[in-house]
């Protein structure tokens, strides 16, 4: 896919949100002076957005200190939103590198069943592939049968390998499998899945702790990365996600999926400020090419409707 196709992809993406942001706008913008009433107003349109309070408040102190030539319009508040989401999101856009030695680079996929965890590993798996890394797929959610078939479609249509255990299995011996098979063959990236039941967090602590535990013996370094898989359209609900995979998983980075489907596209930046935590990758879409790397000035653009970010 082009830059353009997918910058085009984005814009599209974030439509609802950018939507979004300009209904909770109207009516709030007059030629009249911005007294403090109506920054609080635009405050609060803001935050109702998804985009967070510290972007609200940022946005507002921007606003009260500008001059502005005339109207204030929509299109300005837009170019002013973009340009503080930008510096707010561009410390979290940190790519998802691989520089692990020795090799594999094992990395551990977290995240709530129905998040887009299983295809946001195989479009993953494809971003690896395009770089020319080798990778093998580790289908260590074994509680469903479901996922362990789903992986392995997507892993064929990628075209990687997938190691697989019969449902119930141990999924500490899929992963111990999956790095001496990738170490023995030379393969430069083994993704893991992992169950999504938040339902007994006790439970699944002991299973990541296990599965550390196993990958500790065979690399110390291992697990090199624990990325968490946040679906967009849970809003507000995906900050409670990050604390407790945090809590559980030590989590180091995050992919935010299905940001097409929603009008909270927003919450990247409230997570960008809460935690402070990478955003490795973004999705828009549910075909193979629609993940692609976190751009903090194409993200901001997009969420607040502008054409650039005024840099």
């Amino acid at each position: 896919m082009s830059e353009a196709s997918w910058l085009d992809r984005l814009r599209e993406g974030f439509r609802k949100t950018s939507d979004r942001l300009g209904d909770n706008l109207t009516g709030l913008l007059t030629q009249s002076a911005l007294d403090d009433f109506t920054l609080d107003e635009i405050e609060e349109a803001l935050i109702a957005s998804d985009l967070g309070p510290q972007t609200a408040a940022k946005v507002r102190e921007r606003l009260k200190g500008e001059r502005f030539e005339g109207e204030l319009t929509e299109a300005k508040v837009r170019g002013i939103v973009a340009e503080e989401l930008e510096k707010i999101l561009a410390p979290a856009a940190v790519p998802l590198e691989i520089d692990a030695f020795p090799r594999p680079q094992v990395i551990l996929v977290v995240g709530v069943n129905g998040s887009g965890k299983t295809t946001t590993i195989a479009k993953l798996a494809h971003l690896f592939v395009e770089q020319d890394y080798g990778v093998l797929l580790a289908a260590g959610d074994t509680f469903r049968a479901a996922a362990i078939e789903q992986l392995k479609l997507w892993a064929d249509r990628v075209g990687v390998p997938v190691i697989s255990g019969p449902e119930g299995s141990d999924s500490s011996a899929i992963v111990f499998d999956g790095v001496k098979k990738a170490t023995a063959e030379g393969i430069d990236v083994l993704i893991v899945d992992t169950a999504g039941r938040l339902q007994n967090k006790t439970v699944l602590m002991d299973e990541l702790a296990k599965i550390r535990r196993v990958l500790g013996r065979l690399n110390p370094e291992a697990p090199h990365n624990v990325v968490l898989v946040l679906d967009a359209t849970t809003g507000q609900n995906a900050l409670g996600q990050i604390e407790i995979f945090r809590e559980v998983a030590g989590v180091t980075g995050l992919i935010m999926t299905k940001l097409d489907g929603t009008a909270r596209g927003g919450v990247l930046a409230a997570a960008a400020e809460r935690y402070g935590l990478p955003i490795h990758a973004i999705g828009v879409g549910e075909g193979i090419d629609d993940l692609r790397p976190f751009d903090a000035g194409e993200a901001a653009g997009a969420i607040a409707g502008s054409t650039g970010t005024g840099q």
